[in-house]
């Protein structure tokens, strides 16, 4: 997706006096003429220390959805100092030495191993083709908000680096030293992450829209993000 995404949010945090900084990670979004085959998960790690490095980030609410939920275990190792609180948005939440694809159930193990090696020698799809597999589920189960957001939506989608997919994600979750609030969403793929989340102790906030809540439900994931924030609110 991208930082634009999370326009709507966004919009209503900053109607609350918030700070609120959206990165687009390489490859994505307004910064998708830059994706590239050795584009991946250090990338983006790096993407988002150098916005707390150059915009002298501190007592950051750091909020990560779905892809996102691979890259804040690196970010917080090294600016976790910087972060007060940890949320997951119906994110991944991989272990050290995971690929997305398959630890998401996609491809085997042996197969991305193979392909990331390809990506390495500068051969092999740049992209994976995730944007066009978006808009085709959504012709089958469409999303928990009105069309014209929909479509807003799915308009925009980008591809992403096929070597954020394929490659080993370093820093696992299970490194995350702070407590982690973890929004779950009732319609999603997500729902074997939600156990993962569970299993490594993190606080559960069950939501009832779809995987796109923060395009679906601004309001409700804004009332949510504020609550734990706070402290504010119970599992």
């Amino acid at each position: 997706m991208g930082g634009w995404t999370w326009k709507f949010v966004r919009e209503l945090l900053e109607a609350k006096g918030h700070r609120v900084l959206t990165p687009t990670f390489t490859g994505f979004g307004e910064r998708e003429h830059l994706i590239a085959r050795d584009v991946g998960n250090a990338t983006h790690v790096q993407d988002v220390v150098n916005v707390f490095r150059f915009e002298d980030l501190h007592d950051v609410v750091l909020v990560a959805h779905s892809y996102a939920g691979t890259v804040a275990p690196g970010v917080l190792a090294q600016v976790g100092d910087r972060v007060a609180k940890v949320i997951y948005l119906d994110a991944i939440v991989p272990h050290s030495g995971e690929r997305i694809a398959s630890l998401m159930g996609y491809v085997p193990e042996e197969q991305l191993a193979g392909l990331d090696a390809m990506l390495d020698a500068g051969e092999g799809p740049i992209g994976s083709g995730v944007h066009e597999m978006q808009r085709a589920a959504a012709k089958e189960h469409p999303h928990l908000m009105v069309p014209e957001r929909e479509k807003w939506l799915l308009d925009n989608l980008s591809d992403q680096p096929m070597k954020a997919t394929s490659c080993l994600i370093p820093v696992g979750a299970e490194t995350i030293a702070k407590p982690v609030d973890y929004i779950a969403a009732a319609v999603t793929v997500m729902t074997a992450m939600h156990d993962r989340a569970r299993a490594l102790g993190w606080t559960i906030h069950d939501h009832p829209g779809d995987h796109a809540l923060l395009v679906g439900d601004p309001e409700g994931t804004v009332d949510l993000i504020l609550a734990i924030a706070e402290g504010k609110v119970a599992a």
